[in-house]
């Protein structure tokens, strides 16, 4: 019997083919306009993407990045919640469905899942990409306006990913209030800018005033010790750069780095991390430098040298984004 195929690698070939028959012209004409879109700070009333074209342009350079961005905040999350597997998933805003996808690669198994979203050809893309994997093929894609009127029914998860950005602040009010009523689990994923950790750290406040704990990034559910203005907390995910990527943005380097803020958060108590790194660890001459959240509500630089045995291997081994210390090395020397 063949192995299962790993999700990340089904959706790798699922989007291969994507752009056949598209002018390379118009694909990296459709994606510079996206990536305007994307890092603008001016909501659209208007769904960013509004035809096949643009919809496969999407797909094929943003889809990656976002997956790898959502598997990253799930990592952390499953971590926090161990033993806990979401029964069902809704995806509000979901486009061609990366975090589904992401989802699926951090819980294999069948779930009913339902993706929302205001643009037709976004969700028929997602549809026609989910057909390759067994596991994704009868998730429903429905369209809806995403803000005031949204309605989500009773699930266990809601993934908010790369959405709240072309909201308003309203219609950003009413997507995390719909989320926390209806989950037992919210995940919300914003581009790693000051803005998008902004709108992560407003939608914490809420989804903390609505009895949500908080599951990952953060050691603790109270307030954020970065100071508003002077820093903010965001992660990496490395993407593999395809064909596309290369055309659209030159270089030679097989990989770019995606910058992303989350919050995941839960109804039920969640084991966080001790403490989280925040800052790519600085690796010196018998010393690695951890810059780290704590749970007691502070920023704390941590120094391991060689004295500290089989955590410095630890220290070495440690990415941006990592709980700290890990729960299979000693904390002591």
């Amino acid at each position: 019997m063949n192995a299962p195929v790993p999700p990340a690698d089904s959706l790798r070939s699922a989007l291969a083919g994507l752009l056949d028959g598209l002018p390379p012209k118009a694909a990296a004409q459709a994606v510079e306009r996206l990536i305007v879109n994307y890092r603008g700070t001016t909501p659209t009333h208007a769904p960013i993407l509004r035809d096949r074209s643009d919809v496969a342009a999407y797909a094929a350079y943003r889809m990656p990045a976002t997956f790898e961005a959502v598997c990253a905040a799930l990592d952390a999350f499953a971590d926090a919640v161990p033993g806990w597997v979401p029964g069902s998933h809704v995806d509000v805003g979901g486009g061609t469905g990366a975090a589904t996808w992401a989802v699926n690669a951090t819980w294999e198994g069948v779930r009913p899942v339902t993706v929302l979203d205001w643009a037709e050809p976004a969700l028929a893309l997602g549809r026609e990409i989910a057909a390759a994997n067994p596991e994704l093929r009868d998730a429903e894609w429905h369209r809806s306006r995403i803000g005031a009127a949204l309605t989500i029914e009773s699930t266990d998860l809601v993934t908010v990913s790369y959405v709240l950005g072309e909201l308003t602040d309203a219609d950003r009010v009413s997507v995390v209030d719909a989320a926390a009523s209806a989950a037992r689990a919210v995940v919300i994923i914003e581009p790693g800018t000051p803005d998008g950790y902004t709108r992560v750290l407003a939608a914490r406040d809420r989804l903390i005033a609505a009895g949500f704990h908080i599951a990952a990034p953060c050691p603790h559910s109270a307030a954020c010790p970065i100071v508003p203005g002077q820093d903010w907390c965001h992660f990496s995910a490395r993407v593999a750069r395809s064909s596309l990527h290369r055309q659209v943005k030159g270089g030679s380097l097989p990989y770019e780095d995606e910058k992303f803020s989350y919050v995941a958060a839960t109804r039920f108590p969640p084991a966080p991390a001790p403490s989280r790194i925040v800052r790519k660890p600085q690796i010196r001459k018998g010393q690695v430098l951890l810059d780290l959240c704590e749970p007691d509500e502070a920023l704390r630089r941590e120094t391991v040298t060689k004295r500290h045995g089989p955590l410095y291997k630890a220290a070495r081994d440690a990415e941006w984004g990592d709980a700290w210390p890990p729960p299979d090395s000693a904390d002591t020397p």
